[in-house]
């Protein structure tokens, strides 16, 4: 329950809603994701792709059906506390702040280290801090700024695909789909695919501030989704065309290294650009992301109540969103958290494989449930297939937090 004086403005329409979904997943993630996924699936890389878009269906699906019921801040926090429980929303909770804590610093250090290679952290921490204070100023300067981001890596994206499709060493023979790296190679490559799809529900921590939520949000989510699905499969298939699988998988910059081969090498300095421009947009949507659910988590006392105050003039939840700011900058100068893909990708399955089992409370009908337990399959199935090292850790954290619950030792108060 919001405390009376304490709710969000609601000023996203639409238009808003869908490009803050965009930014969110439209991200660094493309440029960074498919070299690893490459060198896990080989031949089957579309297929990941296509495995990855339909669990990211399934989750928006039932995301969009819960934001619907439960309009507020939080996210999956809130669905799961009420259609399961609150442990349930804790866990969803938990799996997210934390997660996307770390993707938080990944995506500051991807800034410094396309900015500014020689001064990664330092232009990694003046990042955040720009980025916070863009975020305190409320959301509607936050669109904006997003919308500008979109715009410019939609524009670089664009331009790879112009590129290698029109070069002469494109070869649709390289497109051949098969099973060279097995069905545990798709099914990884599938779950690190998802860090770059992960963001597409966004819009439903943010439902507090989107007008007209019953109609926006189920509309905003699967657009974003559909609309990044598009550009995510046009990008895989030009940047395969020029490298093929298995010159993809050894890439180290997957996009700069396909338009040089393509032949167009004075392209690079603006795939760097782009990739610096879409790690930014990548962090303010996180940001804007984690400090709604911190926020919410606050108000129901599994934070630190202080971080649920709602600043009077600009309507954001201040406290949360510099704290997070601040966590996210000693992390970005202190540690370092661009190996924490495949960790971000378990605490975000894992948050999403809530979303599915709270939505399969809404229905008792066996066609409303499909959908549900297709993406409550596929979020296990993927993140138990990701690397051992990753599963490993985000078990662990996952159980850091159980323990934290259990010692709090009460019911948290409605």
């Amino acid at each position: 329950m919001t405390p009376a004086g304490s709710g969000l403005r609601r000023t996203l329409g639409l238009g808003d809603a869908v490009v803050v979904g965009l930014g969110s997943m439209i991200g660094a993630g493309v440029f960074a994701a498919l070299a690893p996924a490459a060198r896990a699936a080989g031949s089957g890389l579309l297929l990941a792709l296509a495995v990855a878009a339909v669990v990211a269906y399934c989750n928006a699906m039932s995301s969009a059906r819960l934001a619907v019921r439960y309009p507020a801040s939080g996210g999956t926090y809130v669905y799961g506390r009420e259609r399961l429980g609150e442990f349930w929303g804790y866990l969803a909770g938990w799996s997210f702040v934390v997660g996307k804590t770390a993707s938080c610093a990944a995506m500051a250090l991807t800034v410094g280290a396309y900015v500014w290679p020689e001064q990664t952290r330092a232009v990694a921490v003046a990042a955040v801090v720009a980025l916070t204070a863009v975020n305190y100023g409320g959301i509607r300067k936050s669109a904006w700024l997003t919308r500008v981001i979109v715009a410019v890596v939609l524009a670089v994206l664009a331009s790879v695909v112009v590129v290698c499709l029109g070069s002469g060493r494109a070869d649709a023979v390289r497109l051949d789909v098969g099973l060279s790296g097995g069905v545990g190679g798709v099914l990884q490559a599938a779950g690190l695919l998802f860090f770059a799809f992960a963001g597409y529900a966004r819009v439903a921590t943010l439902g507090e501030e989107v007008r007209d939520p019953r109609r926006t949000i189920p509309r905003a989510i699967p657009l974003a989704l559909g609309l990044t699905l598009l550009a995510y499969g046009c990008v895989a298939v030009a940047v395969l065309s020029v490298l093929g699988p298995a010159g993809l998988g050894q890439a180290t910059a997957p996009l700069a290294d396909a338009v040089r081969a393509a032949g167009v090498p004075a392209l690079v300095p603006v795939m760097r650009v782009g990739a610096a421009v879409a790690a930014l947009g990548s962090l303010l949507a996180l940001i804007l992301g984690v400090s709604r659910t911190t926020l919410a988590m606050a108000r129901d006392r599994h934070l630190p109540r202080a971080l649920a105050a709602v600043h009077p003039r600009f309507q954001v939840p201040h406290r949360a969103e510099l704290a997070v700011g601040a966590v996210v900058a000693v992390l970005a100068a202190t540690v370092d958290v661009r190996g924490a893909i495949g960790f971000s990708s378990f605490g975000v399955l894992t948050y999403y494989a809530v979303a599915n089992l709270s939505a399969w409370t809404l229905d008792p009908s066996r066609v409303s449930r499909v959908v549900p337990a297709l993406g409550l399959i596929g979020c296990v199935s993927l993140a138990f297939s990701l690397p051992a090292l990753s599963v490993v850790v985000g078990v662990g954290v996952l159980a850091v937090g159980v323990v934290a619950y259990g010692v709090r030792g009460q019911q948290v108060p409605r």
